[in-house]
């Protein structure tokens, strides 16, 4: 193997029985010594360095590259940390994880943790997060009949994200309501808040009280019923990830729309990666009439298929649990209830995504577990 060739713009350095290239700009600037040693944030400026920037020599010392710059500064380089970027593996990540699809049979095994264990043991606040990013719900138990329960199990996760509802909502029948909600009507199955430019991540609906009769808990993992669309009916897959949908929220004194794909994939690996499906929020399609002729079928089909009796987990949710899903993957609704039959009352509120992701890596790197390697981002 040839050694070490310093070029115009970079270095060639033998690695695994091939010639691997760094560029001079990336090396300088990820030297150990461009991070702040306390904030883990970048105090180097490339912006400051000459245009011509390139090393004057360079070798092999043990486990590292050795460079010296053309300014005279010394950089020293751990050779697996470059051999990791160079494969594409970057820092890892214990947050990408590979997705466990699930059936309308799922509430019996749905994982479950009671309030007190995860408010006392990060490490089940590990495990509760890593269902989380697995299956997208999660059933917390035995919660106090209290808004500061929600909010202190909610703050595990991260900062709760107001939405244009605020910070929390309040699920119960009032008169004049501004959300099918608020009524004992039955509500379609949907994600929340798809008008909102980036929709809420992590939804938490917390059950203070229960004693209507009917009104069960419907939840779908429409992503499983999104790539069985994929494998049916491709040509309508395709539809609804290209096609823009408008949704709109409009109360007296709001006028909330945006644009959303109804099923989004991953940039990456193409993968389906989200949901956005409300008709209660879907605004007039304004698409042209003749590509109406193709969308409604896709639109029909995949709402039909989220109907479905072997995707429909159906359950009824009970005072003191609260349900924790992925608003981007799961799709939620109720059957209706007899009004007057009995109180009812639900509270909810959000966190990002990206909160949940942080919380898992910090606290699994914590309490490991054995099976932790995996490959499909939340």
């Amino acid at each position: 193997m040839s050694d070490i060739v310093l070029l115009k713009t970079g270095i060639e350095l033998p690695m695994n029985a091939e010639m691997v290239y760094f560029n001079y700009f990336w090396l300088r600037d990820n030297c150990a010594t461009s991070w702040d040693s306390s904030t883990q944030e970048r105090t180097f400026d490339i912006l400051d360095e000459a245009d011509d920037l390139h090393a004057t020599s360079a070798w092999i010392n043990g486990a590292s590259l050795e460079v010296i710059w053309s300014d005279g500064y010394q950089s020293r380089y751990n050779l697996h940390w470059l051999e990791r970027w160079h494969k594409g593996e970057n820092h890892g990540d214990l947050a990408v994880r590979a997705r466990k699809t699930w059936y309308g049979d799922h509430y019996p095994n749905m994982a479950r943790f009671s309030y007190d264990d995860v408010m006392a043991n990060p490490a089940s606040v590990a495990d509760w997060a890593e269902a989380m990013l697995d299956e997208g719900v999660a059933l917390i138990q035995d919660m106090p009949n209290s808004n500061e329960g929600l909010k202190t199990l909610c703050e595990l996760f991260g900062t709760v994200r107001p939405s244009f509802s605020g910070y929390t909502f309040d699920v119960q029948s009032k008169a004049n309501p501004e959300n099918l909600a608020y009524t004992s009507k039955a509500l379609e199955l949907h994600t929340d808040l798809p008008a909102e430019e980036l929709a809420p991540g992590i939804q938490f609906l917390h059950c203070r009280v229960n004693d209507a009769e009917g009104g069960n808990s419907l939840f779908v993992d429409a992503t499983t019923v999104a790539n069985a669309l994929k494998q049916s009916y491709p040509k309508y897959f395709k539809i609804l990830t290209e096609y823009e949908v408008p949704y709109r929220y409009t109360t007296h004194y709001q006028d909330v729309r945006t644009k959303q794909r109804i099923i989004e994939l991953d940039p990456n690996n193409g993968e389906v990666s989200g949901i956005n499906f409300s008709q209660h929020l879907a605004d007039v399609f304004d698409f042209s009439q003749r590509e109406m002729d193709t969308f409604y079928p896709a639109f029909r089909k995949f709402g039909q298929m989220l109907q479905d009796a072997q995707y429909l987990m159906t359950f009824r949710l009970n005072a003191g649990e609260c349900m924790v899903f992925d608003n981007h993957r799961i799709a939620h609704g109720r059957a209706s209830f007899i009004k007057g039959s009995g109180a009812r009352h639900l509270r909810g509120c959000y966190v990002d995504r990206g909160d949940l992701r942080s919380v898992y890596r910090v606290l699994r790197a914590s309490y490991p577990k054995a099976e932790a390697e995996v490959t499909a981002p939340l």
